[in-house]
């Protein structure tokens, strides 16, 4: 099991571009839980979208697995036979914490070392992309949905989640206001939450619901829907089914 090491990165460092190098690695599940509103039931909604959309005999892939948690998530969801998990990270770091986190998988699980627009999709009735879209370069995105459809079941689904931005600028900025407090609030000081602010800069690049849902339709997917939104944190469900 990963040891849940408390974040005090932005203590220490100082705004440099974000990367889930070794440092990230050590503290990120705490990091994560301190960062995300609602990240816990984001994993937790995973688990019964994934027992209720996996076919017998297919694949699920957790795209930027990170340290597993989506993977488990997954693996606990499932309800039938013949099933695999793909966990795909192009951080070795987070993959070598990752191969510790899931070992109590009740279903195989794969760790593939990659970029995840390398992966070659077959299969597979659920992917996960759990915040990890947003570290894609915008103009990238479509062609990876595109190659996840194509590599989809029919009736499979795709689980989205994304740190989202508003066209609005009052609502932009109430919604900004709402995340930093609740970081504060988690135990974060005004220093950590500046810098790591700076340091995602240009790293994290989010987009607007509405854009998300757009290019999703554009990819192939017949319907999308959002199923959970806590201030700028979203999670969305597109579907593979006959038009």
């Amino acid at each position: 099991m990963v040891e849940n090491v408390k974040d005090i990165l932005f203590t220490q460092k100082d705004a440099a571009p974000f990367a889930f190098d070794a440092d990230v690695s050590r503290v990120f599940e705490d990091m994560i839980q301190r960062s995300v509103p609602g990240y816990g039931l984001t994993l937790q909604m995973i688990s019964v979208i994934a027992g209720l959309y996996t076919q017998e005999n297919s694949k699920l892939y957790d795209l930027g697995c990170s340290l597993g948690a989506s993977t488990l998530a997954l693996a606990h969801g499932v309800k039938v036979g013949g099933s695999q998990i793909i966990g795909v990270d192009n951080s070795q770091a987070m993959l070598d914490k990752c191969a510790g986190h899931i070992t109590s998988s009740p279903v195989p699980v794969k760790l593939q070392h990659d970029d995840i627009q390398n992966v070659r999709f077959e299969d597979a009735s659920v992917v996960v992309l759990n915040f990890t879209l947003q570290f894609i370069a915008k103009e990238e995105r479509l062609a990876l949905l595109q190659r996840i459809y194509a590599g989809m079941r029919q009736g499979g689904v795709l689980i989205l989640s994304e740190k989202v931005s508003f066209a609005d600028e009052f609502v932009q900025d109430k919604h900004i206001a709402l995340h930093e407090s609740f970081k504060k609030a988690q135990g974060y000081s005004e220093l950590e939450v500046s810098r790591k602010r700076q340091s995602l800069e240009n790293v994290l690049i989010p987009e607007s619901i509405s854009a998300h849902h757009a290019r999703l339709q554009a990819a192939g997917f017949s319907k999308s829907q959002t199923w959970f939104q806590c201030f700028n944190f979203v999670s969305m469900l597109a579907y593979k089914t006959e038009k």
